[in-house]
């Protein structure tokens, strides 16, 4: 009997990995509507029935690439060994690399928006993710804690919204920087530009939690 797939030799965790970043590229250009998986074949070099064969449906591969977009940026956070740090260069490194994620990989931007456009449903109910982003608030509560008991963070700071705050300062100016530069008149990811929005994200974020000298 011949092989029911090709390519069956094959790793299927490398497979499925080929598969996911040729998506992400896809599913980033296109949205989910507009994303074709004849193109996410090609692209790969894999099969499109053994696409089907791993993931199911276009459906269930977007929300695979989701999945895969939010575990990346938390298992790379994870290697910072920001509980190793003290409180205020964690927070500092925290800031920027989540700047520097978001700069470096722009396709997840666009995922987030375009399961926002979906409301949600194809991460909602994912324990996995839940327990990366309980593992995430809970690192920045640790550093917050830590810097209450130096004395250099004031008490009170909701880990969440701080969580919440930290991205939202970077999310928000990359995602509108083409809009953004029309508008206020300068280009939002020129070399000058880009190094003065990350100072400007440290210092407010930092301002938010220290202790201010009476």
């Amino acid at each position: 009997m011949g092989e029911k797939f090709p390519f069956r030799a094959r790793n299927p965790d490398n497979t499925k990995q080929l598969i996911l970043d040729a998506a992400r590229v896809e599913f980033s250009k296109a949205g989910l509507a507009g994303a074709r998986v004849d193109k996410i074949a090609e692209t790969s070099g894999v099969n499109k029935r053994m696409i089907y064969h791993y993931f199911g449906g276009k459906e269930q591969l977007f929300a695979a690439v989701v999945e895969d977009a939010y575990t990346s940026i938390r298992s790379q956070e994870r290697a910072l060994g920001l509980s190793e740090m003290p409180p205020k260069q964690a927070l500092a490194k925290l800031v920027e690399f989540t700047w520097r994620y978001y700069l470096d990989n722009p396709e997840f931007i666009t995922l987030v928006n375009s399961e926002n456009l979906y409301q949600a449903k194809h991460i909602a109910g994912n324990r996995q993710l839940r327990k990366l982003q309980k593992a995430y608030v809970e690192t920045v509560e640790d550093i917050l804690q830590r810097g209450v008991s130096t004395g250099e963070f004031h008490e009170g700071i909701d880990p969440v919204q701080l969580c919440i705050t930290i991205a939202g300062v970077s999310f928000y100016y990359l995602n509108n920087r083409f809009t953004g530069g029309v508008l206020f008149g300068f280009n939002f990811v020129s070399r000058d530009a880009l190094a003065a929005r990350i100072k400007f994200n440290t210092e407010t974020i930092m301002r938010m939690v220290m202790v201010r000298p009476d």
